[in-house]
């Protein structure tokens, strides 16, 4: 099955980087999207960013400061947060959808931004 494990998270000062990333494990067809949400207890799961083969889209909220990075084949993603703010708190869920149409996602990993 597939797995996806994620790394990274944490707690930092507003201002402060982070860099999350997220390995697939197990897949036997090729992924056609990875990409990260994020979900504030009692909202809904938005996007931050997300890739494809060929365009990569972020939340209004996040460009200019966040950046994707995907090599498709190597089922590998990474979110570099730069100027964290607290409203970027939030559980993050790294995803990843395959060429079946199929969507995977990783249990979330905390990422807090306070002084």
């Amino acid at each position: 099955q597939v797995q996806l494990v994620e790394s990274g998270g944490g707690s930092v000062q507003p201002g402060g980087s982070l860099e999350l990333s997220c390995g697939a494990t197990g897949a036997m067809f090729s992924f056609n999207a990875m990409g990260w949400y994020r979900q504030v207890p009692g909202k809904r799961l938005t996007l931050v960013a997300r890739s494809t083969p060929t365009a990569t889209d972020y939340a209004e909220s996040v460009k200019g400061r966040f950046t994707l990075s995907w090599e498709n084949g190597r089922n590998v993603v990474s979110l570099r947060m730069n100027d964290l703010k607290p409203e970027d708190t939030a559980v993050y869920c790294c995803y990843a959808g395959d060429i079946r149409g199929h969507d995977y996602w990783g249990q979330g990993i905390q990422v807090t931004v306070s002084s």
